[in-house]
């Protein structure tokens, strides 16, 4: 018997979005679903609704969530109603050629429920990241429910599904950032503010935050940055350079997804080191670089997609973190709204007024 619950809906390209009445089916095979008890408002959602992932209309949009498992479907092991979970876009297969070289960060065939959700017409709807988390419950595949204590609240918890680990995965998993090293992370918005904290946790010396706005600035500096840059009015690369003796950072992380400051992040890093890209470009964006810099300087440029994480892993470990008091999360949760303020709440994160909204249920 299928669950009838509310969820946000995205119907087309640009249009406000809407709260609807969705089916969600028993699961089947391999599925689970869960109960969702927060969820983050992402860059990502909001990238659905303008039509920038795909044209897969009407979306159910969430997915950066936490809540509790309602149901489990046939097969399913490891994970039992009642579980207390992080929802995950990376259900690891274990089985294609990244997985069987032990590198299932890189999965090439992640999990998603087969059925599909839909809604009282029968229309059916494509989950942002197979996922679909701005409703009472979804239907998810088995593999994208990670267990982690329930002592953490589902407020801060469900932000490790997508933008936080995000950032926290950049410096830690991708740049391997270690003690003593000098970082810079250029955009300081919820992805960048948490690979500051990501540098900080693994002991970076100097962490250098830069932005355009003194309040994403002021946040960096909460979250770990022992210095910050407005790059409106200040040369980013020539100040990582003057910060880091002249020879620019170790790592240079780059949480915007454009190409002038992926340009930036390449000019600032030392010749040996590292520049990662996890902000999110668009399709139609394109990089120029002189390729004999790109030889001459040596070094690393790696994209870092989801923090390189491995949800069984990563998850876990960093929710006793936070409930070590070592892992400030609750610091991106700048509001709880309901569900019926999801399209408000897109307008506050394009205009850089939050971090996090969160959708508490």
């Amino acid at each position: 018997m299928a669950y009838e619950v509310r969820g946000v809906i995205a119907r087309g390209k640009g249009q406000a979005v809407s709260v609807e009445s969705v089916l969600v089916p028993d699961p089947g095979p391999g599925e689970a679903v869960v109960t969702v008890q927060a969820c983050g408002v992402c860059h990502t959602d909001l990238h659905y609704r303008e039509g920038g992932i795909n044209d897969d209309f009407p979306f159910l949009l969430g997915h950066e969530a936490a809540g509790v498992v309602e149901a489990v479907g046939e097969g399913v092991t490891g994970l039992a109603p009642g579980d207390y979970v992080i929802l995950n876009w990376r259900a690891v297969c274990g089985q294609c050629r990244a997985c069987l070289r032990g590198r299932p960060w890189y999965c090439f065939d992640t999990h998603n429920a087969t059925q599909k959700m839909t809604l009282g017409d029968g229309t059916e709807l494509s989950p942002a990241l197979g996922i679909g988390a701005f409703a009472d419950k979804t239907l998810v595949a088995a593999g994208q429910c990670t267990k982690v204590d329930p002592a953490a609240s589902p407020a801060v918890a469900g932000l490790l599904g997508c933008g936080v680990m995000a950032g926290l995965g950049a410096a830690i998993n991708t740049g391997g950032v270690t003690r003593g090293d000098s970082v810079a992370v250029i955009g300081c918005g919820g992805v960048g503010g948490a690979a500051v904290l990501g540098a900080s946790l693994a002991g970076a010396a100097k962490i250098i935050a830069v932005d355009i706005d003194d309040r994403k600035l002021e946040w960096a500096r909460g979250f770990g940055a022992t210095h910050t840059v407005n790059s409106r009015t200040t040369d980013p690369v020539e100040a990582i350079r003057e910060l880091t003796g002249g020879v620019g950072a170790d790592v240079v992380i780059e949480a915007v997804g454009r190409p002038e400051t992926y340009q930036q992040a390449f000019y600032a890093r030392d010749l040996a080191g590292t520049v990662v890209l996890v902000g999110v470009p668009t399709p139609d964006m394109t990089l120029e670089l002189p390729l004999l810099d790109v030889f001459g300087r040596g070094g690393a440029l790696k994209s870092s997609w989801y923090g390189d994480c491995l949800p069984s892993r990563d998850f876990p470990m960093l929710i006793d973190l936070y409930l070590q008091g070592r892992l400030d999360l609750g610091g991106f949760v700048t509001e709880t709204i309901p569900l019926d303020q999801v399209e408000q709440a897109f307008t506050k994160m394009h205009h850089g007024e939050v971090l996090r909204s969160v959708v508490v249920f």
